[in-house]
């Protein structure tokens, strides 16, 4: 009985150990992800004025595609392509109104450096 519990326990840390390995299963909050992004802006070294309207282009795209997962997640998933066209277009809005308040060297490093990090990596395994 012994044996029989200690390789219980043993499993059960070795699945724990695997799990926080990977970084859990946690999503950030819509103001992690706000803070994350405008930390991410930081090389762009933006001025005040500009920090103040990207802050807000940031967390109007943030609470728009929040409410948009919602949605699909409350419809049942539905199809993938047309999530994806959605996000598409909203990520599209949000980098329209970030052309009209960076300069072109500051949306160049945005599209270039800051966007692609803030893809989900997806392991191959």
């Amino acid at each position: 009985m012994k044996k029989q519990l200690t390789l219980l326990l043993m499993a059960f840390f070795v699945g724990i150990t695997g799990l926080m390995a990977q970084g859990g299963m946690q999503r950030q909050t819509p103001e992690e992800r706000i803070k994350a992004t405008m930390e991410k802006m930081t090389v762009l070294g933006l001025n005040e004025d500009q920090t103040k309207k990207t802050t807000l282009v940031i967390t109007d795209f943030v609470g728009n595609q929040q409410k948009a997962m919602e949605d699909y997640r409350a419809s049942g998933g539905g199809d993938r392509e047309v999530w994806m066209a959605k996000r598409k277009e909203m990520e599209d809005a949000r980098d329209k109104k970030l052309k009209e308040i960076l300069t072109a060297d500051q949306y160049k490093k945005w599209i270039e450096e800051i966007v692609p990090s803030m893809r989900p990596q997806r392991s191959n395994q």
